[in-house]
């Protein structure tokens, strides 16, 4: 960028041209039909945070009636951006603490019982903070609920590609919702997998069932972002835009990205590992397993989690998620045996 001696004016509203045909390529898929038949309306936004407000402030002006409906537990600032667009809100259930997994049964029921036409906001993948992603056939099933009920999938994708390392794997259930047909509002945030966090690159999508109104919709998020933030930001869309489209700079970042997701994945096999040849309670803790991407929802309560902290110098959350991404091979064993004290000594 700077051998080419790019200039900082001012993106237009919608942001730079090349950063969202690689953003939307890269999400649904570069020979997607409903990319080529115009139907996807993208606007550069301010990373995910900025995307999900801009999408919030279009569902309060043009859904003023409708409801979003979020997962529990749920990223931290979901509920202060739906809060402070003057959205409402409610939870579906998805964390099933009995088996450190997905209340597959419990999310549908509430899905169903959603007034329709509800939004649904999904994590597209790696599910923050729990790490717990619905399977393949599961997503079918959503997606069945979702029809029937005239609701509009949501999805939140902050990790393509740092999830499983691949782009197109982690871009699974998206593509599933659009290839049934359906209408999609989809976040984007390249902080994590691009490393582009103070950036703010992003972007919002809306996948529409005519070339018209992805026209409309795309117009009326201009209108939204204009007096929000004006225009987003020119270097990180640059970045985004070089890397994807120069063949040897992507193939060099999805080998990267297979790289740190597979040493989370060792990672996670070192602590369970670890927990299991610790703990002689006989406790399964395959779930660490079956959790996908930086985080894990260790099961851990508050006064646990306190007794991480206090006792064993270990910086988690409260409600009992660690950062893999921070934890090295060395240190599993050490976790292990804060773990197995904290879960097995503390009430």
């Amino acid at each position: 960028m700077l051998e080419k001696g790019d200039n900082k004016e001012y993106l237009p509203i919608e942001g730079l041209a090349a950063f969202n045909k690689a953003t939307a390529e890269l999400l649904l898929g570069a020979d997607n039909p409903v990319i080529k038949q115009g139907l996807v309306a993208t606007i550069q936004s301010l990373s995910g945070t900025g995307s999900l407000r801009l999408a919030a402030a279009f569902i309060q002006r043009y859904f003023p009636e409708a409801k979003v409906i979020i997962s529990s537990p749920t990223w931290g600032n979901h509920k202060n951006i739906f809060n402070d667009a003057r959205v409402p809100w409610s939870e579906y259930r998805y964390y099933d603490p009995k088996t450190v997994g997905l209340d597959f049964e419990g999310m549908i029921a509430d899905i169903e019982a959603a007034p329709e036409g509800s939004f649904v906001l999904l994590h597209g993948c790696a599910h923050n903070p729990t790490g717990i992603d619905p399977t393949p056939e599961q997503w079918e099933k959503i997606a069945d609920v979702i029809q029937e009920k005239k609701h509009m999938p949501f999805f939140d994708v902050a990790y393509q590609g740092f999830a499983s390392g691949s782009l197109d794997e982690d871009a699974f259930s998206v593509r599933l919702f659009v290839k049934r047909g359906m209408e999609v509002f989809v976040a984007q945030s390249y902080s994590k997998n691009l490393g582009l966090y103070s950036e703010r690159i992003g972007a919002i999508n809306v996948v529409c069932s005519a070339p018209d109104i992805a026209d409309r919709v795309k117009s009326q998020l201009k209108r939204l972002a204009r007096p929000m933030y004006s225009n987003p930001p020119i270097h990180g869309a640059r970045i985004v835009a070089n890397v994807v489209g120069d063949p040897t700079m992507f193939g060099e970042w999805k080998q990267e990205m297979e790289e740190m997701a597979g040493r989370i994945k060792n990672v996670r096999q070192k602590l369970y590992d670890s927990l299991s040849a610790k703990d002689q309670s006989g406790k399964d803790w395959s779930f660490i397993l079956r959790q996908i991407g930086m985080f894990s929802y260790t099961g851990l309560n508050k006064a646990q989690s306190d007794n991480m902290t206090d006792k064993w110098h270990v910086y988690m959350t409260k409600d009992g998620r660690i950062s893999l991404a921070g934890l090295s091979l060395a240190k599993c064993d050490y976790l292990a045996d804060a773990i197995i004290d904290s879960f097995h000594n503390v009430n």
